[in-house]
């Protein structure tokens, strides 16, 4: 063979075409996961009417794959190190498609609840995905890493107008089963194209399940609380009380990582001023975000025989969400590119700006027809894009490669506890300006909701903006 025909071989021993059949890999399992962890959504009215449960006990099917993503995704972060991560990876989205099948199979509730949790699990695959690519693509890890991170926030858009179209025709199962071709699919492209582990195995590691078992109920603690709005208003005194407890025990947590030889999590790498201050902006805008998100889905749902509203039906809405899954991946291969010119805080600011200005707009145009509120979701989508595909860059930056998985896998717990937050302040303050007897909420009380989120928004880029001046203030040799 000639030096014509033989294909461009890189360091690590892949090829061109190698590298993009493991790009296009890689991001079609963090876009399964992350449909899957969000399937939920559409079928919550579905799930009560066939299994004959109320509404809020259906919420569980969307609430359940919160809290097993969030507590296995540090764990996986941890357990993926680079001499087992494939094996890592295979045996979690075996279990994900487990899972799938428990959720279509004829059987009680608490059947397809379990299944629902082990789908959760798949949650924490995103940041092994960006360890893989950052180990084993070279020049095309930065953008690999940024889609990664779009895939796993945007991807929520994707399985939803599917999935009602499915549950409308032919039923609830049916629409699971979309989970478990999705889920196999997924199996089968990481038997294909993921590398094999690294031979290269530390000589002495250990779990650190102790820790585990401490960030698990913390989380659990705080992720329950916040993503049952109901409770917020029913016994307020509990939920402030079992929130601080949550909040308790993760600060023993952090104590005893400080201690261990071999923490789950890294905190002397978290504490990086870059790092901590991405966490601390990832989770306000988080807030923001699914705030404005929540809102705007249930605003074109409400029927308009109350002043306001579109009523649209559970399809209909799904198709609402596709701007929003296109602008975002739009804002993933657009974003990245302007980090030539632009720092990653100067650009998590950019796209703060697109979020508020999205708030600006749900809260004083929506009402003037159902392109409006669409083409706001497109908007937050590009905003969620571009701040997902700029935040890996920020912590990778000061991050070392072994401990990748590990320092994204805590960005992702961080984020899905401020989606968690925003989801459940959506439902709060719209229930404050419910009328007693009333199912829908004022069409102030929608405004109210919007600056609220706004509001979040400014203080992201107030946070950014200052950061960015002091790392410019910082001397180059710091």
């Amino acid at each position: 063979m000639n030096a014509s025909t033989t294909p461009e071989t890189h360091p690590n021993g892949t090829t061109k075409r190698g590298d993009t059949n493991m790009v296009a890999a890689l991001v079609f399992i963090a876009l399964v996961v992350a449909a899957i962890g969000s399937l939920g959504a559409p079928l919550i009215t579905s799930v009560a009417e066939d299994y004959d449960v109320s509404l809020s006990t259906a919420q569980w099917t969307l609430t359940i794959t919160l809290l097993t993503g969030a507590v296995a995704t540090p764990l996986l972060g941890r357990l993926g190190a680079a001499h087992r991560r494939r094996k890592v990876v295979l045996s979690t989205l075996t279990v994900v498609a487990l899972g799938s099948v428990a959720t279509v199979v004829p059987a009680p509730f608490v059947v397809l609840l379990l299944g629902r949790a082990a789908q959760g699990i798949g949650l924490g695959l995103t940041a092994l995905m960006m360890a893989t690519a950052r180990q084993h693509l070279r020049d095309r890890a930065e953008g690999t890493i940024a889609m990664l991170s779009v895939a796993s926030t945007v991807g929520i858009g994707v399985g939803y107008p599917i999935a009602s179209l499915l549950v409308q025709v032919w039923g609830v199962r049916a629409a699971y089963l979309l989970g478990v071709v999705v889920a196999v699919a997924a199996l089968i492209t990481a038997v294909v194209a993921l590398p094999a582990d690294s031979t290269a195995a530390p000589a002495k590691e250990s779990v650190d399940w102790w820790g585990a078992s401490l960030l698990s109920v913390g989380l659990v603690a705080v992720l329950v609380f916040t993503s049952q709005s109901s409770w917020w208003s029913i016994r307020p005194m509990v939920v402030v009380s079992v929130l601080l407890g949550g909040a308790a025990v993760l600060a023993v947590w952090v104590a005893v990582e400080r201690k261990v030889a071999h923490p789950l999590v890294d905190l002397t790498a978290l504490r990086h001023p870059a790092v901590a201050g991405a966490n601390l902006i990832m989770f306000v805008s988080g807030i923001a975000m699914y705030l404005l998100f929540t809102l705007i889905t249930r605003f074109v749902q409400t029927p308009p025989e109350v002043g306001y509203g579109y009523g649209l039906n559970e399809v209909e809405a799904g198709l609402v969400l596709v701007p929003f899954s296109a602008l975002g991946f739009v804002a993933g291969r657009v974003v990245p590119k302007a980090r030539r010119k632009v720092s990653p805080f100067g650009l998590l600011i950019a796209n703060g700006v697109v979020i508020a200005l999205a708030c600006v707009l749900f809260a004083t145009v929506r009402d003037m027809g159902v392109a409006w509120p669409i083409a706001i979701m497109g908007l937050l989508g590009f905003g969620v894009g571009g701040f997902s595909a700029v935040m890996p860059q920020v912590i990778l930056a000061v991050t070392p490669s072994e401990e990748t998985a590990a320092a994204m896998s805590v960005n992702q717990v961080v984020r899905s506890v401020g989606f968690s937050i925003g989801s459940a302040a959506s439902g709060v303050i719209l229930a404050a300006h419910t009328v007693t007897g009333s199912f829908s909420p004022t069409n102030s009380g929608y405004s109210t909701a919007a600056w609220t989120a706004c509001a979040l928004a400014l203080l992201t880029i107030v946070l950014a903006a200052g950061i960015n001046a002091s790392r410019n203030n910082r001397p180059p040799s710091q």
